[in-house]
Parts: C-alpha cells; sequence; structure tokens
C-alpha cells in the first residue's frame, strides 16, 4: 500500500513536471476552414451508468453538431451504441486506478490528442481524469470534468485524489447538490463551475409511443394479477437504494391491496436479497424481484407510483426524471438531487429518508388520486421534464461549455 501511495504522489506531482516527453506541437487554437471541433471524453468503461449514458448522447450531440466525437475506456456494452451514433471508441485501460497503468494511459492519451488533433479532453471519472489532465498540460488541449457524485472524502491523499475532478477549465457539477459540494470541500473559481443536469432520452421515454401491447406483456412477464395497484422502486439491489424502507412501509399499509416490483439486478448480492425476502416474509407484504427489465418505458407506465427510497443523497435521480417524463406519480427521499429535482414539481412527494411512516403515508396519497387528478398531474410533471430534464438540454449545455471554451482560446491567440 506505501508503494502505491507513492507512485500516486508521483503522479500527482507529475503534472507539474517533464514526465511525459514532448511529442510535438499541441492542437492549433483556431479551428481550421471545414474541420469541426475534436472532442474526446474518457471514463472507465462503458457498461453502464450515468456517466456513460451522458458520455455516448453527448457524442451524438458532438457529431449532430459537426465535430468529432471520440470516446477512450476499456470497453463494454455500449460501444456498440457509440459506434452507431458516429463515434470512435479507442479501447485503453482507463478502469485501473493503478498509479502506474494512470501514468501509461495518460502518455496514451498525449499520443491520441496529437494524432487526433483534439481541440477538448473531457474526463468523466477520477482516474481517467488524472491520466487526462496530466495529458492535457503537456499538448495544450482544453481540460474538462464532469462531477458525477459526491466522492468521500477521507484522508488527505483521497481528497487530494478527488480533487482532479475540479482542475478542469470548466467543471460540470450534474445537480445543484453536487455543485454545493464541491463548493464545500474544494477550491473552485466560481467562473469555471457549470451545472448541468442529466438528461432523459425524450424519443424513448414518451408514453404517447407506448404500446398497451408492451405493458400487457411486461405485466405477463413478471405474473402480476390484474387491476392490482403496482408500487415499484427501480435500482440495482443495494442497501443504499433503500429497499428495506420501502418494504417496511409496505408493511404499515398491508390492509391495501397492492403489489410491490424490485426493479434491478443484485450483481451477486445473494445475502442481501435473502435478508430482504426474510423481512417480505415478516410482514406479510406482496413483493416481487425483476432483476432485469429491457423496456423501462413499459414498466413506467405499468407503475402506478414509483419509488427512490435512497438512504444516501444520490447526485442525481435518474429513475426519477424517467419515472416523471412517462407521467409517472414519484415519491422520493428528501436530499441529495432528488430535491431539486422534486421539490416544486407535480406528482411528486418527498419524504424524510429512512422513514417507512412517512414513506407509507406518501404511497397512500399518490394511490388514492382519482384518475383525473393523475391525467393533469401528469400533464404538467411530462411538461417539467422536457423543460428542464431533458436529454436535448443536457447536450446542448455542454457543447455549450465546449464552443465557450473554444471561443476563448481563439481569442486569447488573436491578442498575441
Amino acid at each position: 500500500m506505501g508503494v502505491e501511495i507513492n507512485a500516486l504522489e508521483a503522479v500527482i506531482d507529475s503534472s507539474n513536471t517533464n514526465a511525459i516527453e514532448q511529442e510535438g506541437g499541441g492542437p492549433e487554437g483556431d479551428l481550421p476552414d471545414g474541420r469541426g471541433p475534436v472532442v474526446l471524453q474518457v471514463l472507465p468503461s462503458l457498461r453502464g451508468g450515468g456517466a456513460e449514458r451522458g458520455a455516448v448522447d453527448v457524442a451524438a450531440a458532438i457529431v449532430a453538431a459537426g465535430g468529432t466525437a471520440l470516446v477512450a475506456s476499456a470497453g463494454g456494452p455500449m460501444v456498440r451504441e457509440l459506434q452507431r451514433v458516429g463515434a470512435q471508441h479507442i479501447e485503453l485501460p482507463l478502469d485501473s486506478k493503478n498509479p502506474f497503468v494512470i501514468h501509461a494511459n495518460a502518455r496514451r492519451l498525449v499520443k491520441l490528442i496529437r494524432q487526433h488533433r483534439v481541440d477538448i479532453i473531457h474526463a468523466r471519472s477520477r482516474a481517467p481524469a488524472w491520466s487526462a489532465m496530466i495529458a492535457a498540460r503537456r499538448t495544450g488541449c482544453r481540460f474538462v470534468t464532469t462531477f458525477h457524485g459526491a466522492y468521500s472524502l477521507g484522508s488527505r491523499l483521497k481528497h487530494r485524489y478527488n480533487a482532479v475532478m475540479t482542475k478542469g477549465d470548466r467543471v460540470i457539477a450534474v445537480s445543484d447538490f453536487i455543485a454545493d459540494h464541491i463548493r464545500a470541500h474544494y477550491a473552485v473559481d466560481p467562473d469555471r463551475l457549470r451545472v448541468i443536469h442529466r438528461g432523459v432520452d425524450l424519443w424513448l421515454f414518451d408514453p404517447e409511443r407506448v404500446t398497451g401491447h408492451r405493458v400487457v406483456q411486461l405485466a405477463q412477464q413478471w405474473r402480476l394479477p390484474d387491476g392490482v395497484p403496482v408500487v415499484m422502486l427501480p435500482g440495482r439491489l443495494t442497501r443504499l437504494k433503500g429497499h428495506r424502507v420501502l418494504i417496511e412501509a409496505l408493511g404499515r399499509i398491508r390492509d391495501r391491496e397492492l403489489v410491490c416490483v424490485l426493479v434491478g439486478s443484485g450483481h451477486g448480492r445473494s445475502a442481501y436479497r435473502r435478508e430482504l425476502e426474510k423481512l417480505i416474509g415478516d410482514l406479510g407484504t406482496r413483493v416481487h424481484f425483476a432483476e432485469t427489465c429491457g423496456d423501462m418505458p413499459a414498466a413506467y407506465m405499468l407503475a402506478d407510483v414509483v419509488i427512490s427510497a435512497s438512504v444516501s443523497p444520490e447526485s442525481f435521480g435518474r429513475t426519477i426524471a424517467e419515472a416523471q417524463a412517462m407521467g409517472c406519480p414519484v415519491i422520493a427521499s428528501d436530499h441529495g438531487g432528488a430535491h431539486e429535482q422534486l421539490a416544486s414539481a407535480p406528482m411528486a412527494w418527498l419524504v424524510p429518508p429512512g422513514d417507512p411512516d412517512a414513506l407509507a403515508d406518501a404511497i397512500v396519497a399518490a394511490l388514492d388520486l382519482s384518475n383525473e387528478e393523475r391525467a393533469t398531474l401528469a400533464r404538467a410533471a411530462i411538461a417539467n421534464v422536457r423543460a428542464r430534464f431533458s436529454n436535448g438540454v443536457m447536450c446542448a449545455k455542454t457543447l455549450g461549455v465546449y464552443w465557450e471554451l473554444l471561443g476563448a482560446e481563439q481569442v486569447q491567440d488573436e491578442r498575441q
């Protein structure tokens, strides 16, 4: 461990030394006529998740705007999505936190920047960000980071490791909650900080596009009884998602006819699932485990209320925004990004984290909505998401950050 810490310190210090050889001039400040900007996004892998989804969406927007989109990662199933939108994937071991691999990745990124004449390198995770920052400093490439989560602070070295996410020419926070976390724990010039909420694919999550057949097919797959209200918690099977809180809340209202569906993989957490199954048996609640779901839009249409019961604050609730985009009532723990998403949102309830009594009351209120109330509030919820949390808004704001940096660079070059 001591060797690794010393090596990491060396990587940190190397960002201010000549440890990486210069291999020619950096990318030109003024973009040549006919050449769109080249943006290289770096992240650990493309195996699914908020950062990965954002990388693919932004890559598609770059291509649509006439630029060149490159993404470097250790690979994964979403590489195919990148290729379909016209982006290029470069496989690098960016999922490694080994200090020596981080240093080697910096060298590899320097070569990529030279080869492809990259204008902006955009890091979405800490280990790749260290490599990207070093490479950007060696080449003169603009550096952008996206701060996706409130990383635990821990020791001085851990804090310093996390702080790389605040070293970009522009630092993007995925919510006001994350921006506040950055301001509280890191020295960041406010002029460099931007808040860009994560976005929902409104083409995919559009209630008008979901057929009744898809909803019926999913209900049959999950063997749900006809006419019984469905309470749904989408999210991987981990303690942080608050499954126990929801099950305890359902135990308070077990006199009501309803069924709960927990949608999300356990990734081998068999002990946690057994713990939940015992609690379900003890409380006499009706809960169905759905390990995977290939049609989340239909799942949201099937649900009468969607729950986000996280016991730890999350940066941004993707399932919250998706459910509202489908016109579904949402109940969420009142902390983290969920607060700013739902504090003034229609058809939504915020409850104290870890409070099964408050959650039970909110579930009853949501299920007691009349059809007319649901329809009216659903239209308002959909409009709210389309205005504030759409994929289009997220991509436009991110490209705006890129163009802002390139414009500033061009002005600086003209003055010299």
